[in-house]
């Protein structure tokens, strides 16, 4: 059986691969590793000046380890295993973009602390009910939202599904992929 790889043994082999230190770097991929990161450690302390992490592909389970990393403006945790939004606190108030579609998220609890979120692609999730994507209207400068997929708008018309979330949030500039065109010169 092998071992999962660690946060830290996954930013050593980046820096071997490409030859600098991470911790002064802004864009940081520590996707596809092999084992698998199955848990978002203290490791990642060490990346303070990134804005850009991305963690996609791995086995991870739960959000945690970020809380020191205080220019992180886009983190990526696509196709692992996450089931919520906890552990985004301590960068709620500068992350800017979240891409976590290919997870198993039902419930958005916790999506209320990024108050500076403005991309928030979550395709491909487990959402179900209104109640929890109600969640999202607390996201005030929310403006791209990818959610097709989940099964909340799966059974629903497209345009009623569009209709829907346009009337739920309002600030929205582009839904699944697709510009959101206001009459009447609303915004």
């Amino acid at each position: 059986m092998l071992k999962p790889t660690t946060c830290k043994e996954a930013i050593l082999r980046w820096q071997e691969k490409y030859e600098k230190p991470a911790n002064a770097e802004k864009n940081i991929s520590l996707s596809f590793q092999w084992p698998p990161i199955e848990k978002m450690d203290n490791g990642l302390s060490q990346l303070i000046n990134v804005e850009k992490l991305s963690l996609s592909t791995n086995m991870i389970v739960k959000i945690a380890g970020i809380h020191s990393l205080k220019n992180l403006r886009i983190l990526s945790l696509s196709r692992n295993n996450i089931k919520n939004l906890s552990g985004l606190e301590a960068i709620g108030d500068h992350l800017e973009q979240l891409w976590i579609s290919y997870n198993l998220i039902e419930k958005l609890k916790g999506a209320n602390v990024l108050k500076a979120l403005k991309v928030l692609y979550m395709g491909n999730n487990l959402v179900k009910d209104w109640a929890e994507f109600n969640r999202l209207q607390e996201l005030p400068n929310l403006q791209d939202l990818l959610f097709i997929n989940n099964p909340l708008c799966e059974n629903m018309d497209p345009d009623a599904w569009r209709a829907q979330v346009i009337k739920k949030l309002p600030h929205l500039i582009k839904l699944d992929s697709i510009p959101i065109v206001y009459k009447n010169c609303r915004r």
